[in-house]
């Protein structure tokens, strides 16, 4: 799970991608694990839910450049496209509006975008097994 964003530019609307995963790392008590990787530019915490694995991931550059940073994690975890979720705003949702897509265009968004090149795939959390995105 990535939280896109501009990273250590707190507060504002385009960083709170990693904002939401700030408090899911609270929620899932692995807040106090997150560490730099500098193998792949960013702050990544690791947590276990119902037997799944996440790794959270709040990249260290700017918007445009995040998907440098999932892509190198993506390769350091063994994870493919459809095994990533971006969390990213959308300024054509009213603030605190959530939906949930599965792969498609960026629609204008630079840090989806930049996921989309670096991992040469517009797939993106896929119709995994047991995950209910309804």
């Amino acid at each position: 799970v990535a939280g896109l964003g501009n990273y250590g530019l707190w507060g504002t609307r385009h960083s709170v991608g990693m904002e939401v995963l700030d408090q899911l790392a609270r929620q899932l008590a692995v807040a106090q694990s997150w560490r730099a990787d500098k193998r792949c530019c960013a702050d990544v915490a690791l947590a276990t839910v119902h037997g799944l694995e996440l790794v959270l991931l709040k990249p260290r550059r700017f918007m445009n450049l995040n998907g440098l940073s999932v892509a190198s994690a993506a390769e350091i975890y063994s994870l493919g496209p459809e095994d990533i979720y971006l969390v990213h705003d959308d300024l054509d949702k009213a603030l605190g509006k959530v939906a949930i897509k599965l792969g498609g265009s960026a629609r204008g968004h630079n840090g989806v975008q930049s996921c989309i090149s670096a991992l040469h795939s517009n797939v993106s959390g896929s119709h995994r097994k047991g995950i209910n995105t309804a």
